[in-house]
């Protein structure tokens, strides 16, 4: 019993160290929008986590940094500068689409999809105002591969048969759309 009650202390006094950092929640605009949660680690760190819906693949993309921040004192304003650098891992994968072609008498029905996952860094400036309400801008990309993959199934006269083929193709190459596409934002926060 008395070793319950030290594992019960231990993760209230966790869970209220926790609750007491600064925390933000907003979103990313960019070639697509984002949600956006940081949660401050001490004076000189945070975690940043990114839920983004980027408007070049029609999918969703994920990212967790763990940052440095950086006071930039020369700048004095009412509120707080403050630029930042990190690293983290990212995913994305772009949502499965499907469309139909005809090629006299022969149907064609194409599916694609498209799945990343790398290395996330991110370098920024935020502005924290004297209210609650932060901006950034930032540049968030994520490097590594991507697998994209194409299902064809054709229906019809196929020479003469009436049979049905089947192709499937899977692509790796290096993830490009991360790099740029919706990588570069403006973030609006709530400070908490």
């Amino acid at each position: 019993m008395k070793k319950f009650i030290i594992v019960c202390a231990a993760t209230l006094l966790a869970v209220v160290a926790v609750n007491a950092q600064p925390r933000a929640i907003g979103g990313r605009v960019a070639y697509g929008v984002g949600f956006s949660y940081q949660h401050s680690m001490g004076l000189d760190n945070m975690i940043s986590v990114d839920v983004d819906f980027p408007g070049y693949s029609g999918g969703i993309g994920v990212a967790a940094t763990y940052d440095w921040i950086f006071p930039i004192t020369a700048w004095t304003q009412k509120g707080e500068w403050n630029w930042y650098a990190g690293v983290g891992a990212g995913l994305g994968f772009g949502w499965p689409s499907a469309h139909t072609e005809t090629w006299g008498s022969i149907k064609s029905r194409v599916s694609t999809g498209a799945f990343n996952i790398g290395v996330a860094g991110r370098i920024g400036v935020e502005y924290n105002f004297w209210f609650p309400l932060q901006l950034s801008v930032d540049w968030r990309p994520v490097i590594g591969p991507a697998i994209a993959w194409n299902n064809i199934t054709r229906t019809g006269d196929l020479s003469g048969t009436g049979l049905q083929a089947k192709d499937h193709d899977t692509y790796v190459g290096f993830g490009t759309g991360a790099l740029y596409a919706s990588a570069i934002c403006i973030g609006v926060r709530y400070r908490f």
